[in-house]
């Protein structure tokens, strides 16, 4: 049942995600026929206009995608012979590897980080964590990236500016590629999560559970890390899932200035030059990947917390 109706969320949120993105697109300036044939006649590009659908209505348009979409067929580039799963197929694998290693990341410097100014809440290290996470969010993602793409790539040399290697062609250009784009993206993410588990953890360590176990005599890394984490790690579980959204927004940021054929690379791509098929496509691929982790971190809520499955 919960299958079901978390199925039926999904439906809907792609439908009402595709649409209104499709909308704003149809709003932008500009033809996708100039991108077809910059050079054609009125003629040729009627011709094409028709060939391609683009004198039909809008909605009769998006159902005609819609319903290709729910058999598999994600279209063609107006411009060229190639499938958008083809490209979709080259550039998720990407934009998944930079998230996952954001995510981990940011929870790998933010776990510790957050525990320890809570345990600590008041001293110069809580004070100094705070500080830097409000100085860190603060910080626009763009400013960021090109500020550690011109020193540490440009003037320094210590990693790649743009593009990007697969780890399986070669590990060490691999994370030559992707450290500054990771760091980009993690930078905002460690902020976050580092506050919401300090505040968790401030309360968790209040409660009468944590004073029999100080009472047992337990040592301070045993209560902090097995006995307070657990609970309090609730909160930072649902804004990681929630977060997947920032993420990609983040990541189609950070593709275009670090050169990265990921999913958000595709995504201007396509507002750029007006590929709607392939935009309307790329954008409910999004939409089901934040669905589902958001899904996956429901499941995850009963594993944390036995409240949530014997209320179930």
């Amino acid at each position: 049942m919960v299958i079901l109706k978390k199925l039926g969320q999904l439906l809907v949120t792609v439908i009402l995600v595709t649409l209104f993105a499709s909308f704003l697109l149809e709003l932008l300036p500009g033809d996708p026929v100039e991108v077809v044939a910059p050079f054609g006649s009125d003629e040729q590009r009627a011709e094409i206009r028709q060939e391609l659908g683009l004198d039909q209505p809008f909605v009769v348009r998006y159902t005609t995608w819609l319903g290709n979409f729910a058999t598999g067929n994600l279209g063609k580039y107006y411009d060229s012979s190639n499938d958008v799963s083809t490209r979709v197929g080259d550039a998720l694998p990407i934009s998944l590897t930079l998230m996952v290693y954001a995510q981990i990341l940011a929870l790998i410097i933010a776990i510790p980080v957050g525990v320890i100014a809570a345990y600590r809440n008041g001293s110069w290290f809580d004070r100094l964590s705070s500080t830097s996470a409000f100085a860190m969010l603060a910080i626009p993602t763009f400013a960021l990236g090109f500020v550690l793409q011109y020193y540490l790539a440009v003037k320094l040399g210590w990693f790649k500016a743009t593009g990007y290697t697969s780890l399986t062609e070669n590990p060490v250009k691999h994370f030559q590629t992707v450290v500054l784009p990771v760091v980009t993206l993690a930078v905002g993410q460690v902020a976050v999560y580092m506050r919401l588990l300090r505040s968790d953890m401030i309360a968790t360590l209040q409660q009468d559970f944590i004073m029999m176990a100080k009472a047992k005599g337990l040592k301070n890394k045993r209560i902090l890390f097995r006995h307070a984490l657990r609970p309090s790690s609730l909160t930072l579980l649902t804004v990681a899932g929630l977060n997947v959204g920032t993420l990609i927004g983040g990541a189609l940021i950070v593709e275009v200035v670090f050169k990265i054929p990921g999913m958000g690379y595709l995504l201007a791509e396509a507002i750029g030059s007006r590929q709607i098929v392939a935009f309307q496509s790329i954008v409910a691929i999004i939409a089901i990947f934040y669905v589902f982790v958001n899904f996956v971190v429901d499941i995850l809520y009963t594993a944390l917390d036995p409240r949530i499955r014997n209320g179930k």
